[in-house]
């Protein structure tokens, strides 16, 4: 069962043909490319019958069925501990680990030879330690699989309106086409954890995920730790994976948006300075006010029932008071 290569890890919640057809896609992927690979899913408490097909027609995947649901976070880290790495940062030693850990997301379609270009490109740079693919939609067209570590300017285009040539640009943390385009890896910042591959060593250093993201940022999170630890991280054009993009967190849009703005607002209290965190939280505070105004004006317009109105405007109170 064990592999000293590769070790991948599916968190799903509610995805079951979406989880199978990841599944589908990266075991053709790796039977024929590679590299030797473990293949872990740790499903969130699915009602959806999730572990039983993935039992049925994956019997060789190490499925941990969670009773709870422990979040994007907790579930790799519960696969993590499985697989043999410690939470603690500063561990050192091979022992039976793999070389590397491939976090996928269950709404993705592995493309051939995708695994093996991201596996050869970290393997290769030696001070690489996190690599991550080029991402596309189903219809085939890009989609940013990077982004610069997250600022103000990003708020104020999410939030604000800004003119639209500035939403492709590096000014709201986009890397450049032509670099997407090219056959050569390029550093980044931060990598999407759809298709985040780590390097064992960068994982002993930096320890596991922050738990105290359950959802979103927490990819952002370990990326800082993994740069501060004097690691790099790259994108790889070679490597294709569609992304069908929250396929599952779309299921419950309200709670998901708070839960964006609750880590949002934790990384920018970890990672940031004092002055940062302030002007960070008066644009966030803004641009609720904006959006409970424009949900108001959607209602009256007869674009929203009372009660998705409500939900929404209590939903952007809550982020208010973050």
């Amino acid at each position: 069962m064990a592999s000293n290569e590769l070790a991948v890890i599916i968190v799903s919640w509610n995805t079951r043909d979406l989880t199978l057809d990841a599944l589908r896609t990266l075991y053709a992927d790796l039977d024929t490319n590679g590299p030797a690979a473990q293949v872990w899913v740790v499903d969130n408490a699915s009602s959806d019958g999730s572990p039983d097909a993935i039992r049925q027609q994956f019997p060789r995947v190490n499925l941990i069925a969670s009773e709870t649901n422990l979040g994007f976070a907790g579930g790799n880290n519960h696969a993590l501990r499985q697989i043999g790495f410690s939470d603690q940062s500063g561990e050192s030693g091979e022992r039976d680990l793999p070389t590397a850990v491939y976090l996928l997301n269950p709404d993705t379609r592995t493309q051939p030879g995708a695994t093996r270009a991201l596996y050869e490109t970290l393997v290769s740079l030696p001070h690489a330690g996190v690599v991550g693919a080029r991402l596309e939609y189903e219809d085939g067209s890009f989609q940013h699989g990077a982004f610069h570590f997250p600022g103000l300017q990003q708020l104020l285009v999410e939030l604000f309106r800004v003119p639209g040539r500035l939403y492709e640009s590096a000014f709201n943390g986009r890397y450049s086409r032509p670099l997407w385009d090219g056959d050569a890896p390029f550093p980044v910042d931060h990598t999407l954890g759809a298709t985040m591959m780590i390097r064992r060593a960068a994982i002993q250093q930096t320890g596991l995920f922050d738990e105290q993201y359950f959802m979103y940022c927490e990819e952002i999170d370990w990326s800082m730790r993994i740069r501060r630890a004097g690691w790099e991280i790259y994108s790889v054009p070679a490597a294709r994976v569609t992304h069908l993009s929250g396929q599952s967190t779309a299921q419950i849009r309200p709670e998901s948006m708070v839960n964006l703005w609750r880590s949002r607002t934790r990384l920018y209290d970890k990672h940031y300075s004092p002055l940062k965190r302030f002007l960070a939280r008066r644009l966030i505070r803004q641009g609720m006010r904006r959006k409970i105004i424009q949900t108001q004006r959607d209602f009256a317009a007869g674009k929203l029932s009372a009660a998705d109105r409500d939900v929404l405007i209590n939903a952007y109170r809550t982020v208010q008071a973050l």
